[in-house]
């Protein structure tokens, strides 16, 4: 991944908020921004949530998550992040929503691509992403800032981050890692790795949740000592298992208690 030619894409967003912005207390959520991949040779799209009060002088931690709308749309985490960060359970943060699908044309989904440890959407974030984030916005360039998140094959590719880009991402959050035969190919990895300066949070739930292969995933994570934060829904591979533990994924990277 080092070897690669570094591509650097100055990206100056102005902010341009949508309605969505009037269910939000105090932080600003973006409407869709494109971006261009050299990388991946298609347009792709985000969108980010600011934190209230947020200003240049600023180097805000950021969590960046895969499958964005839906954490947007099911998860309603830009109003999550509001909320705790009001009360001041967790410190002010930028949260870049990633959609998987094509801008040009949203009913083509790419996420059984992009998320199955594909080395091109890994370098698309190190090289393209990133950078942009980081020129339009306060957000820290320190790998320790920084968070990859997702659920399902998302999780799969937030653990497939931590192999591909410990550089870049020290936070991985990962929300039931599906299919079984994928979690047991992440638990062979992990286990015969070295063990790399990742803090961890996974969780899954009960019902065709791969639950016996998540068990065997966190028990390897923790013998090899991986700081990791672990929770089990007695719900399903669904939005009721990932909606009610989005409060311990922020409180376990970007807590005030910590």
């Amino acid at each position: 991944m080092r070897q690669v030619v570094l591509v650097i894409i100055i990206f100056f967003a102005e902010s341009s908020f949508s309605s969505e912005n009037d269910q939000l207390l105090g932080g600003k959520l973006s409407d869709n921004i494109i971006i261009k991949s050299e990388m991946l040779g298609y347009n792709l799209q985000y969108r980010v949530y600011t934190p209230e009060g947020m200003n240049p002088d600023m180097l805000l931690p950021t969590i960046y998550i895969t499958d964005g709308e839906a954490y947007i749309k099911s998860g309603k985490l830009p109003e999550l992040l509001d909320k705790e960060i009001r009360a001041n359970r967790i410190e002010p943060v930028i949260a870049v929503f990633v959609d998987a699908r094509n801008p040009d044309k949203i009913s083509d989904n790419r996420r059984d691509s992009q998320f199955i440890c594909n080395e091109n959407y890994a370098k698309f974030y190190a090289y393209e992403l990133l950078p942009a984030i980081e020129a339009s916005y306060p957000a820290s360039p320190n790998r320790e800032a920084r968070v990859i998140m997702g659920l399902s094959y998302g999780a799969y590719n937030a653990a497939c981050f931590g192999l591909f880009l410990p550089d870049y991402f020290a936070g991985l959050a990962m929300q039931s890692p599906g299919k079984s035969y994928l979690v047991r190919r992440l638990t062979d990895i992990y286990k015969k790795g070295p063990k790399l300066p990742l803090k961890i949070f996974l969780s899954h739930g009960r019902k065709g949740d791969s639950t016996r292969d998540n068990r065997d995933f966190k028990n390897a994570l923790t013998e090899k000592g991986y700081d990791l934060t672990y929770k089990q829904s007695h719900q399903g591979h669904n939005w009721s298992n990932w909606r009610p533990l989005l409060d311990d994924v922020l409180l376990t990277f970007f807590g005030t208690n910590n």
